[in-house]
């Protein structure tokens, strides 16, 4: 097999030549980067995420990972063994508590952040502050403020900051949107679905505890409200994040709109709540539908944490509805139904294993979302080296994430709301724009777009 020694620009090229070329069925180069100058990364939240995210950019870029942070002294020193034995140069990459200290003891290329969401903003902006180009887990925000000053703050800096939304670089969805949806074969779209029907919804009732020691919970919670300690996952409350709504939702809405090439929705409305599983501690729905209104066009969400699916081979999907055909996707495939006797498409999900062996004993890896992360890093470092904008830019992760919290504010008003983007605000309703920004715990402030 043939191998070539270049410089860090020349490798992106040839990367995506060989992307190109194994997509055609042609045998791959084998690409040497060693001479490459690589970018100085560092990690903030070290967790499954965090790791699974620098993992896969260990995996197609040339990086040196200078410094880890995290708060939870066990999830730190474990995620430090393993980059040490995952990347090219072997090194332990630096430890951190505080994430402000990371990057002003550190001058780094990229920033990964895989905290969670209540933390977003503010190290999203601090690392556009300190000069990093930024990957930032979805959602991108807790609060409609928090998001748009992120976008105000990669505007200001000129910097890349690529969203976790990688269903935009899922392969077999890449492939759905340019055969199927670009080409015209759904016709004249005017219904959207999505839906989740994963029993993904913590139900523990577990009581108070004291706070382990390697954690340090006071940073943990940050600008969060004070929760006292028992040990139950984040996702499991508002104070962190935005339920399923801003978990899963933001993937399919996100989806759908990448798809059919739409923007802000003119309206949101939402209803829901918690209907089956009162016993837990979660104070998440389990049970919310959500449209969102285009000109012509209805994009209607709806998750439950119990019960069964509604098709069974997607339950976690879009379905996008043409007067031509109906497209159903997912992580793992999709499938074109097209309305009388046209020819039905499917494709499945595209595993990588063997070019990338290390996946296979990686800890609690996602092996259908390994080759799109792959692909959305590509992506990501392609746009830092042309200057452009990423497929999931910080302005689209704000529009999918902002879009998911207005359903939640919806459901929590009951009534639907209408978000100006330009003014920032919602037409009429004094008691909705006090939900656009939510109050930090001291002494940590809120960040502003205007003041970023």
């Amino acid at each position: 097999m043939q191998k070539f020694n270049l410089d860090r620009r020349t490798f992106l090229k040839g990367a995506t030549a060989t992307l190109a070329l194994t997509a055609l069925g042609a045998h791959a180069m084998e690409i040497d980067y060693s001479a490459a100058k690589p970018y100085r990364v560092g990690l903030i939240g070290a967790g499954w995420y965090g790791k699974s995210d620098l993992f896969r950019l260990i995996q197609v870029a040339p990086i040196e990972v200078v410094a880890l942070c995290d708060v939870d002294k066990t999830q730190l020193n474990g995620a430090a063994t393993l980059v040490s034995q995952r990347q090219k140069s072997r090194k332990m990459p630096k430890l951190y508590n505080d994430y402000r200290k990371l990057l002003s003891e550190n001058k780094l290329d990229i920033v990964i952040i895989g905290t969670p969401d209540h933390w977003h903003a503010l190290q999203a902006i601090a690392a556009l502050r300190a000069g990093a180009h930024v990957y930032l887990q979805k959602p991108i925000s807790v609060d409609i403020m928090e998001g748009e000053a992120i976008l105000a703050a990669a505007r200001k800096y000129n910097k890349v900051v690529q969203i976790g939304t990688q269903r935009r670089s899922t392969p077999h969805l890449m492939e759905a949107k340019k055969n199927i949806v670009d080409a015209g074969l759904l016709g004249k779209v005017s219904h959207a679905e999505m839906n989740c029907y994963f029993h993904m919804r913590n139900n523990a009732t577990t009581a108070e505890k004291a706070v382990p020691d390697y954690l340090d919970y006071e940073m943990w919670t940050g600008p969060a409200p004070m929760r006292p300690y028992d040990g139950i996952p984040w996702r499991a409350f508002m104070e962190y994040g935005n339920g399923i709504m801003g978990d899963m939702c933001v993937h399919m809405f996100d989806s759908v709109r990448w798809m059919l090439d739409l923007g802000w929705p003119k309206r949101v409305s939402s209803s829901g709540g918690i209907y089956v599983q009162k016993e837990a501690k979660a104070n998440t729905a389990d049970t919310q539908t959500a449209t969102f209104e285009y000109e012509g066009l209805n994009c209607v969400w709806q998750h439950r944490s119990w019960g069964t699916p509604v098709n069974p081979d997607y339950p976690w999907a879009f379905a996008i509805y043409g007067d031509k055909g109906t497209l159903w996707g997912s992580v793992n495939s999709y499938d074109f139904i097209p309305v009388g006797q046209g020819q039905k498409m499917h494709a499945d999900v595209v595993f990588e294993k063997e070019k990338y062996p290390e996946d296979v004993t990686e800890a609690r890896i996602e092996l259908n979302a390994a080759p799109a992360t792959r692909q959305h890093m590509r992506n990501f470092i392609d746009a830092i080296e042309k200057g452009g904008k990423p497929v999931a830019d910080i302005e689209q992760g704000h529009i999918s994430t902002a879009s998911c919290i207005l359903a939640n504010m919806s459901m929590q008003l009951g009534r639907p709301l209408v978000y100006d983007p330009v003014k920032k605000q919602i037409a009429n309703d004094p008691e909705a724009n006090a939900l656009l920004k939510r109050p930090y715990r001291q002494p940590w402030i809120h960040p502003e777009p205007d003041k970023v």
